[in-house]
């Protein structure tokens, strides 16, 4: 390994990141085609401390990821595929997820309404046709986020980053970012893949 790759300031840099990186907080990201919108999902998810996200594309092949687009995010972020909508939930249910989608029904809470201290993965749906029906049968719980303006909806990334944000303010003030949800063991292990990266 280079001492490029290694400096003190790398190495604290890296520690310093991975000890904010919250394994009980994600995004579902279904059948989203713009790889610009999938490119700043992915930093918002950095930005926010979030470590993974899951890849639901049943429809839609994921798109390919530009190095410049991304900003590189996509090296920090783990992507978890899967094959469909069962594995999806089975999945994620097996790890204490509370899951909600975006949308508006008659339902639908504003996004400050739901609690994100509780382990939440939000799912996001394609930029025409929202989240695919078979996902909708099986998470019945909605957020929206309020606005002002004639327009209804915002785009899937600005969405993204708002909903990431409200979940940063909500555990930021109850203290939830001052420590690691991963093991020491874990902290370790992913370490060692981000410092080559």
């Amino acid at each position: 390994m280079t001492s490029k790759i290694r400096t003190s300031q790398r190495v604290e840099r890296v520690r310093k990141v991975l000890g904010q990186r919250q394994k009980d907080l994600t995004l579902v990201i279904n059948n989203i085609h713009d790889p610009h919108n999938v490119s700043a999902i992915l930093r918002s998810c950095d930005a926010f401390g979030v470590a993974a996200v899951h890849l639901l594309y049943t429809r839609n092949t994921f798109p390919v990821l530009g190095k410049k687009s991304s900003a590189s995010a996509k090296k920090w972020v783990e992507r978890v595929n899967h094959p469909c909508v069962p594995s999806l939930v089975e999945s994620l249910s097996s790890q204490g997820m509370n899951l909600i989608r975006t949308g508006f029904s008659k339902t639908a809470i504003a996004v400050h309404e739901w609690d994100f201290t509780r382990p939440t993965a939000v799912v996001l749906g394609n930029e025409h046709s929202g989240v695919e029906k078979d996902l909708q049968k099986v998470v019945d719980q909605e957020i929206y986020i309020p606005m002002l303006g004639m327009v209804q909806s915002l785009n899937v990334s600005v969405a993204a980053a708002i909903i990431l944000y409200e979940a940063y303010r909500q555990r930021n003030r109850v203290g939830f970012n001052s420590g690691s949800y991963f093991s020491q063991e874990e902290l370790e292990d992913l370490f060692q893949k981000w410092i080559e990266k």
